[in-house]
């Protein structure tokens, strides 16, 4: 059961991966359909893509940024590949689950667990469509909103889908819930929200408004990044503002990782987050003066997880532990 997890949890790593190349190869409102069964099939001969690719020309999209029908392929079937990935990871997790159940085979508690993230995976494929929705119309770009909750949804999957693996990797002592292992919730607390707010950074294309570091435009805060009124816009449709909140986030990940690791009990583990989070953080600002290059990009997205993954560990080390 473990290593069922653990495929689960790698399978939802890639689709968070796929789901930015995606969004960065602008192929992400390339179908303008949703079927859920029929749309596993692709296009299969030509009168299929003529259709296809005139179901596309009749959108906003389209309209701006005209591709013909070898550049529809292209972005056509980086999205397919994101909606079919998606399909694979609700059957590697359906199908052994209700073996598990079947067989009496669940440890206490796992059976409803399960069934809630096999419930908020089919929500996470509602709400991506939901979320492209939202581009279908006359400004061609998805809401930072429903993407950012997108985003976190899929975060939240992996977290938990990892804290159950452990448990099946390694049976646990009974829990304790020290001060210093609630310091390291905290710290994954705020490692979540900054790798989630990345989707806000996405969805207005923040990345691209000031590509220096450690400076935006020469100033440490740019006199344009809170000049909405009320000031609380500013973190929803001031680019400026939204990539300023993004790093000061990142680097208050970076010190909370970094206090958690000097107080965990687990050295080699507090070791493992520390590195991870400077990885991350060069990873974020490589990509930042390059301009955001899909490559980086996605690395950034990648490693925000693989460092989610490192805390979750700790801090179940931390609160499972046997002995001192």
């Amino acid at each position: 059961m473990g290593g069922w997890l653990l495929l689960c949890c790698a399978l939802v790593v890639c689709m968070v991966v796929l789901g930015g190349v995606t969004r960065l190869a602008g192929a992400g409102l390339s179908m303008v359909e949703w079927r859920p069964l029929l749309g596993a099939v692709p296009p299969l001969n030509a009168e299929d893509w003529g259709a296809v690719f005139l179901q596309y020309q009749q959108f906003p999209e389209y309209r701006l940024r005209p591709v013909d029908l070898a550049g529809f392929k292209l972005i056509f079937w980086i999205e397919y590949a994101h909606r079919l990935l998606g399909r694979a990871v609700a059957l590697v997790f359906l199908i052994p689950f209700l073996l598990f159940l079947m067989r009496r085979r669940l440890p206490a508690g796992f059976a409803l667990q399960l069934a809630l993230i096999f419930l908020l995976g089919a929500l996470q494929g509602v709400l991506g469509w939901f979320m492209v929705q939202s581009g279908l119309v006359d400004n061609p770009r998805v809401s930072p909103f429903r993407l950012s909750a997108h985003l976190a949804l899929a975060l939240a999957l992996f977290v938990w889908l990892w804290w159950l693996a452990l448990h099946c990797l390694r049976p646990p002592a009974p829990a304790v819930w020290s001060a210093r292992a609630c310091f390291g919730l905290a710290a994954t607390a705020v490692v979540f929200a900054t790798a989630a707010y990345a989707g806000m950074v996405a969805g207005s294309r923040a990345g691209f408004v000031h590509n220096t570091f450690p400076l935006m435009g020469g100033h440490l805060l740019p006199p344009d990044a809170f000049a909405m009124a009320p000031w609380w816009r500013n973190f929803a449709d001031n680019a400026v503002a939204i990539q300023f909140t993004h790093r000061a986030m990142a680097l208050l990940s970076v010190v909370m990782v970094t206090a958690w690791a000097a107080v965990a009990r687990r050295r080699v583990a507090a070791v493992t987050v520390v590195v991870m989070a400077a990885v991350q953080a060069a990873l974020g600002i490589a990509t930042l003066v390059h301009g955001v290059p899909t490559p980086l990009a996605a690395a950034h997205q990648g490693c925000a997880l693989l460092l989610l993954g490192a805390l979750v560990y700790s801090v179940h080390r931390e609160v499972f532990a046997r002995g001192v």
